[in-house]
């Protein structure tokens, strides 16, 4: 992006002045080794400073379609607006706004000061202020380097839903989410694309035609899905802009910054539009199985089964994002230095995007078609497990009857239930969290997807509740019995008991409740069912071949 004529020579000042600024690390209020140089990264709409422990953001001076840089005051507004935004889920890293001063403006051997902002100079020129960290630390390149555990992405998972539930709820006088406000950027995005399609990359011509089409038609479609979440609040000043390189692990935990400060159009969204930036982003480096444990994850801290339905068109959106912010590099010839990278890269969210909107096989696998899955066994039995790692390799969504029935007294995964009168292990309370997962069911169903329930479902009634819901839905239904001796059973939630942290809270006790009153399968269940031994390695592609 170049800056407008008019703010030409405003640009060249500025940019003169961060050259200057590196060459000066006196000018900082804290140590910068002079041996080691000041580098400066440069982004579209920023130069960042690193200097010594810390880095220094400023914005350039600007004025385009979706920003206005083009005043110091502006600027400043700006860089608060990103400091406010920024420390609601990185505190540690974003430290203050900063003023740059120098003793001559016009003086290309000024001396220049970094000093704080409360007391600054009129002539001062903005920077945000924040902690510097290893880029190896970025989300993304420590997924390429392989050093992303499935840990790391349950915290993640965990720091996104904490957030979203903390974050502010759209006004109702605003327009913030609504199904005009949601189709308008995606339109722009496609729009945006076609030029650049048309002149390096005709041959994918016809593949963003088809997804422009199925945008289209899945916006106007999806009009009073879009309204009625923003009805219940479920939009809210979200991150904005969630993909792996604005996620860093500090400590060995995920941390999101560099929120989207300067559209609030864009930063107030659903907040599946949001958790669906970073999902994609996991399936576009080749990680559909972590994407898969990260929403799976999300859903579990949220509750948001029903926000399913809007998934699809949210990753599509945010592959097209992605795919335009690459074609900005691409030589519309399809020649220049970088262009052949540029091209592959928008190709392949091209064809992820296309993926989503159900168009390909892609890198965002689905089970299909929708199916209903039963995880049966005795607790202790490995089903919450094994239930998960296969919906994460295949491709679907697992409802946990052990994270809905403390969600029903209003409880997080991992709370303890000591205080709640009678138990949540009643047989009132069973019964509504048979409920409530067959409701979870039937959405994640209606949303197109194949869900795994993971219950103990020994009571035969139980599992007629599902195998109903299965016949009604007209998907198929099966079940996966899992399986290990009451001794091995006994063992496995004792220790799990002693570990804690853990979303179930059955004993011994629960245990041999359970194993006194269970239901046998009935032939007809047996005709459905897979036997699965969890004393030996589950391996799902020999169990269930593909």
């Amino acid at each position: 992006m170049s800056p407008s004529v008019d703010l030409s020579a405003e640009f060249a000042t500025a940019q003169q002045r961060v050259r200057m600024l590196q060459q000066q690390p006196q000018a900082f209020p804290h140590p910068v080794d002079p041996m080691e140089p000041v580098e400066c990264v440069e982004t579209h709409i920023s130069w960042v400073l690193l200097a010594g422990d810390f880095a220094y953001k400023f914005k350039k001076p600007l004025q385009l379609d979706f920003l206005d840089f083009s005043t110091r005051a502006l600027r400043h507004a700006a860089c608060e607006e990103e400091l406010r935004i920024n420390r609601r889920t990185a505190p540690g890293l974003y430290l203050g706004v900063v003023g740059l001063v120098s003793d001559a403006a016009k003086d290309a051997s000024a001396t220049l000061r970094v000093v704080p902002w409360q007391g600054a100079p009129s002539g001062a020129e903005p920077a945000v202020w924040m902690r510097r960290f290893d880029q190896e630390s970025l989300f993304a390149t420590a997924l390429d380097a392989h050093r992303v555990s499935p840990a790391q992405i349950d915290q993640l998972a965990r720091h996104v839903a904490q957030f979203h539930a903390t974050a502010a709820v759209a006004a109702g006088a605003t327009t913030w989410g609504t199904a005009a406000a949601v189709q308008a950027p995606v339109g722009d995005c496609l729009a945006a694309l076609l030029p650049s399609v048309a002149g390096a990359l005709p041959g994918q011509g016809p593949l963003l035609a088809q997804v422009t089409s199925w945008c289209q038609h899945e916006g106007q479609a999806l009009a009073p899905t879009f309204e009625a979440r923003r009805a219940a609040g479920r939009v809210r000043e979200c991150h904005g802009d969630l993909h792996l390189a604005n996620i860093a692990l500090i400590d060995g935990e995920a941390q999101l910054f560099d929120a989207l400060e300067f559209s609030p159009a864009l930063r107030w969204i659903d907040c599946v539009a949001d958790i669906a930036f970073v999902v994609m982003d996991l399936a576009a480096h080749g990680r559909a199985d972590l994407a898969w444990r990260l929403l799976n994850r999300w859903l579990e801290h949220t509750g948001d089964y029903a926000g399913l339905v809007v998934l699809r068109y949210y990753g599509c959106y945010r592959a097209l994002v992605r795919a335009r912010v690459a074609a900005l590099r691409m030589d519309p010839t399809g020649g220049g230095s970088g262009s052949g990278h540029a091209a592959q890269t928008v190709e392949g969210y091209l064809e992820l995007a296309a993926g989503f909107a159900g168009q390909r096989p892609a890198r965002w696998p689905t089970a299909c078609p929708a199916t209903l899955w039963l995880a049966h066994g005795f607790s202790g039995a490995g089903k919450s497990t094994h239930a998960l790692a296969l919906a994460c390799q295949r491709g679907m969504v697992r409802v946990r009857a052990d994270v809905e029935r403390k969600r029903l007294f209003g409880l997080a995964p991992d709370a303890a239930s000591d205080g709640i009168p009678g138990g949540i292990y009643a047989a009132e309370a069973t019964l509504r969290t048979h409920q409530r997962l067959a409701q979870v069911a039937r959405e994640v169903l209606a949303a197109g997807y194949s869900v795994i329930v993971d219950a103990t479902l020994l009571d035969r009634d139980a599992r007629a509740l599902f195998l109903e819901l299965a016949a009604a839905a007209q998907v198929p239904c099966h079940v996966l019995s899992f399986e290990a001796p009451l001794p091995v059973l006994r063992e496995r939630v004792r220790q799990r008991a002693l570990a804690g942290g853990g979303a179930s809270e059955a004993d011994v006790a629960v245990l041999d409740a359970q194993w006194a009153r269970a239901h046998p399968l009935q032939p007809h269940e047996e005709a459905i069912t897979l036997h699965v031994d969890t004393t030996a390695p589950v391996d799902w592609d020999r169990l269930l071949p593909h």
